[in-house]
């Protein structure tokens, strides 16, 4: 994710790092040449290619477009939105969870108890940003547990939830023993309960892309809409032509590539949640909750946040 102050008016407008330019920048260049074309085939020989088809049908497939893209931007934001709230609630349930097991579990009698339950809430942090960033989960999550733990997760098909369940199982284990009451377990389990939704949502924005149709569409009616505009301004704006089309074939290309980044929120694109920012903010909770020497905090590098 791009954090940064915001450039002035003048370096505005040549920010490059963090822009979508880069990516859109060879449609462009395509399109303005077929405008170029276009407008000195227009120019000289204007008995071959006579163009009085106006900008009009343009401006009303250019108003369609612009809701479509509207509509699949709007959705796109709204998945990368609920993305970041999903991270921002995982923050705080630990942060509550670490808080409620060192005022529930305070004795040197669970001491090793209560260093399981801590770490273990950072390895399902870890378990489940590994599996949201396409890596592995079992080797992400084996440093925070027991050794047999993490073998055992090996044969299970969903790392994140084997470590809630052997965490749900440490506890009940002390339920039983009378080392908590069944109140203080059911207050442990509430707990537990909002970090597997959290994982359900997480799985869910990243298991649901939008539909394909919409990306198909947009995708076919730009660059349809950008390689004809030049027909239906060659005549009007002469040489200005491309410059329109240009900065036409920018905004809609560059929207376009926009909604794909912000559609699948768990990648490493420079508009993408920094989750390896918030997982660290992660460990710190569960370190300091420990005792133990918390990491200096992720910085930005060249304004990007990973």
């Amino acid at each position: 994710m791009i954090v940064r102050p915001r450039p002035g008016p003048f370096a505005i407008l040549f920010t490059l790092h963090g822009s979508i330019l880069p990516q859109v920048a060879p449609k462009i260049l395509f399109v303005t040449l077929v405008a170029c074309l276009v407008v000195a085939a227009e120019q000289h020989l204007p008995d071959l290619l006579a163009l009085h088809a106006g900008v009009a049908p343009f401006t009303l497939v250019g108003l369609a477009l612009s809701i479509f893209l509207s509509f699949r931007n709007n959705a796109c934001y709204e998945r990368w939105w609920e993305a970041r709230k999903q991270w921002g609630l995982l923050v705080v349930a630990v942060r509550g969870l670490a808080r409620t097991t060192l005022a529930l579990l305070p004795e040197p009698e669970q001491a090793a108890r209560r260093r399981r339950v801590l770490r273990r809430l950072a390895g399902f942090a870890h378990a489940l940003h590994a599996a949201l960033r396409s890596a592995d989960p079992r080797a992400a999550a084996a440093p925070w547990l027991p050794e047999d733990e993490a073998a055992a997760l090996a044969a299970r098909p969903d790392p994140a939830d084997a470590v809630l369940r052997a965490l749900a199982a440490d506890l009940g284990e002390a339920c039983r023993a009378g080392a908590i009451s069944d109140v203080l377990y059911g207050v442990f389990e509430a707990k537990l309960a909002a970090l597997s939704e959290i994982q359900a949502a997480c799985e869910r924005i990243k298991g649901t892309p939008l539909p394909f149709a919409y990306t198909l569409l947009i995708y076919r009616t730009s660059w349809l809409y950008c390689a004809l505009l030049p027909f239906g301004l060659a005549t009007s704006l002469g040489w200005m032509t491309p410059l329109v089309t240009a900065l036409v074939a920018y905004t809609f290309f560059g929207l376009d590539a926009l909604g794909d980044e912000l559609e699948e929120p768990f990648g490493l694109e420079a508009n993408d949640l920094p989750l390896n920012a918030l997982l660290q903010t992660v460990d710190g909770i569960v370190l300091d909750a420990l005792g133990e020497p918390v990491p200096q905090s992720v910085r930005p590098e060249r304004f990007l946040l990973q």
